[in-house]
């Protein structure tokens, strides 16, 4: 299949060095030149293990290129991928104006297209966007009908950072949400060959579905998070209560989420559990448990900070600034938050994360650290023994398993603080844990 991918982020770029190895014509579209050269010469323009293969063999084979010219990725495609961001407004809303500009931008296209085209929404959206939003801006810029003229499909994405090429080709599912029947046995046969269920829903069944899921996981992290801190203070591991709770597959479900440890981060769980909490409000329905989801999280990052002070002691490296390890995303991480308090509360910091650093110089990234966080990309250091060695507290913050040993011996005259789950024991004189 021809398939143009709007957005060369975290979701399209891996969806678009996925389906290029697997035969399909794949051209990635993006406004930002700098994501469009790192394409065409099968750099990743994000951390993803295994992503730079891929786009190199997409390029070699000529079944991937990148461009910005939206026209004739459409005129060239029978579909197209919508993979733009989606951040969360100050008040906990979806912006939707990637969405908006790239839609106005499709539609005028497809005004002048005379075959057959599908829309498909991977963006994350809540339920009603792609019927009140996506379709009437497609159907006015185009002057055609959706689901006669052109098709329009939702297909939600469950790819986890650091290990989304696995979570493309080994799904737990794939869910369609379709706007009219041709669109869905479109993206059907885009996902025959994967060894995982297809379901088939209208549109905004599959827009709550994703939102559904991702609140569930933040959920889950709150609920392990807060268990592990009563646990300690009562001198119990938490660890080893959630482990034998998730041998409960029956009931209790996965054991992935189910961890005591730091805060939930990243570009999904924080946003999709503010954007759905703030339409509950929106329709005066109670919810008390969700509500409180992020208060919960941010006192989790607190907890750390405060773990930390209590030490009285100022030289911290902290090990990881990413949410978490083999990604170098920054946004909404708490560890950035962490820093962010150890700065203004005057410790000397310094900040060992090579994804970051690498993100730094050449990524995609390389923008937002500069204009978003450079007091805190300033503190990083790409010499990871003199960050250690400069330091007296030694944060674990992400699951680089070069921190790892560390956890295991402390280093002399060191105190770690380890929010991860390294530690083999529960805290001791020299090594502390965050929930045991």
């Amino acid at each position: 299949m021809r398939i143009s991918i709007f957005g060369l982020g975290y979701v399209g770029a891996v969806c678009a060095g996925c389906l290029s190895a697997r035969g399909h014509e794949v051209v990635g579209v993006d406004v930002s030149t700098a994501k469009i050269d790192l394409i065409n010469n099968g750099k990743s323009p994000i951390v993803e293990p295994g992503l730079e293969a891929l786009l190199q063999q997409g390029i070699e084979t000529g079944r991937l290129r990148g461009t910005t010219d939206v026209a004739a990725a459409i005129r060239d495609t029978e579909l197209s991928m919508l993979c733009v961001g989606t951040p969360s407004k100050k008040n906990g809303d979806l912006e939707l104006d990637y969405i908006e500009s790239v839609c106005r931008e499709i539609g005028f296209v497809l005004r002048e297209k005379t075959t057959r085209h599908t829309v498909v929404v991977r963006s994350t959206v809540l339920p009603g966007t792609v019927k009140n939003v996506v379709i009437p801006i497609l159907e006015d810029c185009s002057g055609k009908k959706a689901g006669v003229d052109f098709g329009v499909a939702v297909n939600p994405e469950f790819l986890r950072e650091s290990t989304a090429i696995k979570d493309y080709d080994h799904p737990p599912m794939t869910v369609i949400g379709e706007l009219d029947k041709e669109s869905g046995d479109a993206l059907e046969s885009l996902y025959s060959e994967l060894d995982a269920p297809i379901i088939r829903k209208d549109i905004e069944v599959a827009e709550m579905i994703k939102y559904t899921c991702n609140v569930w996981h933040a959920a889950k992290v709150t609920f392990a998070n807060e268990i592990g801190n009563i646990a300690k203070a009562v001198g119990v591991d938490g660890r080893e209560v959630m482990d034998v709770v998730c041998q409960d597959k029956t009931l209790n479900l996965s054991q992935y989420y189910m961890r005591p440890g730091f805060a939930f981060g990243g570009s999904c769980l924080p946003k999709d559990v503010r954007a759905l909490t703030y339409r509950a409000g929106q329709l005066d329905v109670e919810h008390p448990m969700l509500g409180a989801i992020m208060r919960s999280n941010v006192a989790q990052v607190q907890n750390a900070f405060d773990i930390i002070a209590s030490h009285d002691k100022r030289k911290v490296a902290l090990l990881g600034l990413s949410f978490k390890a083999g990604t170098d995303d920054l946004r909404e991480s708490p560890l950035v938050e962490l820093a962010e308090m150890l700065i203004g509360k005057g410790f000397d910091l310094s900040i060992y994360d090579s994804n970051v650093e690498y993100a730094r110089v050449h990524g995609a990234n390389k923008d937002y650290i500069e204009s978003k966080i450079p007091h805190v990309s300033s503190l990083l250091n790409s010499d990871f023994d003199q960050v250690v060695d400069g330091s007296d507290i030694i944060v674990l913050g992400n699951r680089d398993e070069r921190f790892r040993p560390l956890a295991q011996h402390a280093p002399e005259g060191k105190q770690v603080v380890d929010l991860v789950g390294f530690m083999k024991h529960t805290t001791n004189g020299t090594t502390e844990g965050i929930c045991w």
